[in-house]
């Protein structure tokens, strides 16, 4: 049954009739690739590289004494920052040193500027 039906389907259209124009333009699968990848595009790949841009933003705005979530969940204090890395510190008298990226909030900013000594 299914075979009958596909080739009741494929049959050629009787004489002086035509295709419709919307017909044969979805037939080429580029034309039907393309609005596939703007809207692939426009829900997928513009929002994340607008979230990276956000982060590295986030990162490279870390200061001493900004209170920051860490990737695992660990929250603690900006005591020291350096290039790619930042010492936290999580308990008194604690620091750990952690990559920046892995630093996902921060929750209170401060206005000092970082590595200067401690007032």
């Amino acid at each position: 049954m299914f075979a009958i039906t596909l080739q009741a389907q494929t049959v050629a259209p009787a004489a002086g009739a035509s295709l419709g124009g919307a017909q044969s333009l979805l037939e080429n699968p580029i034309v039907v690739m393309i609005p596939l990848f703007a809207i692939f595009y426009l829900m997928i790949i513009r929002p994340q590289q607008k979230r990276m841009k956000e982060h590295q933003a986030l990162v490279a705005g870390l200061k001493r004494g900004d209170t920051v979530v860490l990737n695992s969940g660990v929250i603690g204090k900006v005591v020291r920052v350096e290039d790619k890395e930042a010492q936290i510190e999580i308990a008194p008298q604690v620091t750990v040193k952690v990559v920046k990226s892995m630093v996902t909030e921060v929750r209170t900013r401060t206005d000092v500027a970082a590595n200067d000594a401690k007032a």
